[in-house]
């Protein structure tokens, strides 16, 4: 997974309205689906032919189209021909690396975002870029790959004959980013458990081990917020932009889905402090370790100073030693030797030194 955004050297120089794909092929077909609805009625269909989609265009019904792969340079030319899309919007589109925004257009409003979902199988977190057009009663939505994140919206509109049909693009596009948004906080509740359990496990062993689960925690965290804070802002922008492509009753939903980006955006910044704060204590602790460590050994040199420096006199090699013909000078050695390790012993218990 790259953590970082890299700009290939071809792509250097190229104007901003060159339909280039700028990013990592990920799908070898792409595929447009359509769904067409109203209160009562609804076709859900694949798009083959340039006529179907000008079909779409002049339906009265609401429509979303949804683009899975975002290299076919032709597809887009065509979707830029029928709906008259600006070049730099679908330009945008297909540079997977474009920070989150939100921008009106001529026939449109224009929002990108990044997607992040987790692969349970692979403990994986996967992260790609989602681009929105919304009209008068279209939603276009580009995808990198193929994916079942907005499967939950689908099923919505083919079992429920509620507001979702008759509300507007606006209304869906507003669904969708809800959809991206909770998934944020849902892989932020997970990296939080994991946080969480090892506070426990700060407490009762702290390690090496700890250290490097730390530390990866962390990488992880700053991966998501490197792309939570940038859709915040977008969303905020989002929520305040004066558009005709935004209906007066739509408006509340917006400010509901900033409430929930403000939710992820504390969630994980609560996080980054409680790893910040895991990492202090886990240095505190080492060091607190390492002086119980060397205050031991202090006390171990200390006792055996006196008693090697009693060794060393009697180890010199002098002919005329006064104890050396003494008959318990051995023995008194041994005695006095002890007494100045118990009575040491029993100074530094007194003073609470261990």
């Amino acid at each position: 997974m790259a953590r970082f955004i890299k700009k290939k050297k071809e792509h250097i120089g190229l104007s901003p309205y060159a339909m280039v794909f700028r990013g990592k092929k990920k799908t070898e077909t792409t595929l447009l689906h359509a769904m067409n609805f109203s209160m009562e009625e609804l076709e859900e269909f694949d798009l083959d032919t340039q006529a179907e989609l000008i079909a779409l265009k002049k339906s009265t019904k609401l429509s979303w189209i949804n683009m899975d792969g975002l290299d076919n340079i032709h597809l887009m030319e065509t979707l830029s021909k029928v709906f008259k899309l600006d070049n730099l919007i679908l330009s945008d589109v297909m540079n997977p690396a474009i920070r989150p925004k939100v921008q009106e257009f001529e026939n449109g409003l224009f929002i990108t975002i990044k997607i992040l979902q987790y692969n349970e199988k692979n403990d994986h977190l996967i992260i790609e870029n989602l681009s929105l057009i919304a009209t008068t009663n279209t939603l276009i939505s580009f995808q990198e790959q193929a994916s079942l994140v907005f499967e939950t919206i689908r099923e919505r509109i083919r079992k429920h004959k509620n507001k979702i049909r008759v509300s507007g693009s606006d209304y869906l596009l507003f669904a969708l980013l809800d959809v991206v948004v909770d998934n944020y906080i849902y892989i932020i509740g997970l990296l939080g458990e994991k946080i969480e359990a090892l506070e426990e496990q700060m407490i009762s062993d702290p390690n090496k081990g700890l250290l490097e689960k730390i530390n990866s925690y962390k990488l992880e965290l700053n991966y998501i917020r490197k792309h939570i804070k940038p859709a915040k802002e977008m969303i905020v922008n989002l929520a305040k932009i004066t558009s005709e492509y935004i209906q007066d009753e739509n408006r509340i939903h917006f400010k509901e889905l900033q409430d929930n980006i403000n939710e992820a955006s504390e969630l994980s910044d609560s996080y980054y402090e409680i790893l910040y704060d895991m990492l202090t204590i886990y240095h505190s602790s080492m060091s607190t370790k390492l002086n119980e460590i060397m205050r031991v050994l202090t006390i171990i040199s200390v006792i055996f100073i006196p008693i090697t420096f009693i060794v060393g006199v009697y180890g010199t090699n002098f002919t005329y030693l006064p104890e050396k013909d003494f008959r318990y000078g051995y023995f008194v050695m041994w005695g006095v030797m002890i007494l100045i390790s118990v009575g040491m012993i029993l100074y530094f218990k007194k003073k609470k030194w261990f």
